[in-house]
């Protein structure tokens, strides 16, 4: 699998169920939302955008996401809303890793540049690091219509979240392959 695979696999409507453990303060969270995962052109506006704050040459970016969500956390009654935008832009020596590039629907958030690689097994691997903060996610297909994650975050030395993640597609096949 490369990365414009995944993310055409990736394609649609989610429901998410999301388990956190604070390791800090010893607490599980768990949390509802619904995903959708929407391919962009990669000279939409909005990718083009992400690649120049990043100071990515625009036509080396191979795919690009908008993904958007709508959810609750069981400690929070407020809704959690947003998207982000994707673009990935792959090593030239070897696609199957690269710089993910993401930007916020946020006007004071700055794009963040991570990386990331497909194993053989075609688990996608995430890393965004940022001053004394690094967030790893892992992500794959159980079957088409049934994704998971894992992410760990860590601050300095110390591991301060976990979570595991499952994403069923909601009613329909995954998208044709371009």
């Amino acid at each position: 699998m490369n990365i414009e695979e995944f993310f055409h696999q990736s394609a649609g409507k989610w429901f998410s169920h999301r388990t956190g453990h604070n390791l800090e303060c010893k607490q599980s969270e768990h949390g509802k939302s619904e995903i959708v995962f929407e391919i962009l052109p990669t000279d939409h506006l909005e990718a083009i955008a992400v690649c120049q704050e990043c100071k990515v040459d625009p036509p080396l970016a191979a795919c690009c996401a908008k993904i958007t969500w709508n959810g609750t956390m069981d400690a929070d009654e407020k809704k959690q809303t947003g998207s982000t935008v994707v673009v990935s832009v792959p090593d030239p020596e070897n696609r199957s890793s690269g710089k993910l590039l993401q930007k916020m629907a946020v006007p004071q958030k700055t794009a963040v540049v991570g990386h990331y690689s497909i194993g053989s097994d075609d688990v996608v691997t995430l890393t965004v690091k940022r001053e004394n903060f690094t967030s790893i996610e892992r992500l794959w297909f159980a079957s088409p219509n049934l994704r998971m994650r894992v992410s760990v975050n860590q601050q300095g030395d110390e591991f301060n979240l976990a979570s595991f993640t499952s994403e069923i597609r909601m009613g329909v096949a995954p998208p044709a392959k371009a």
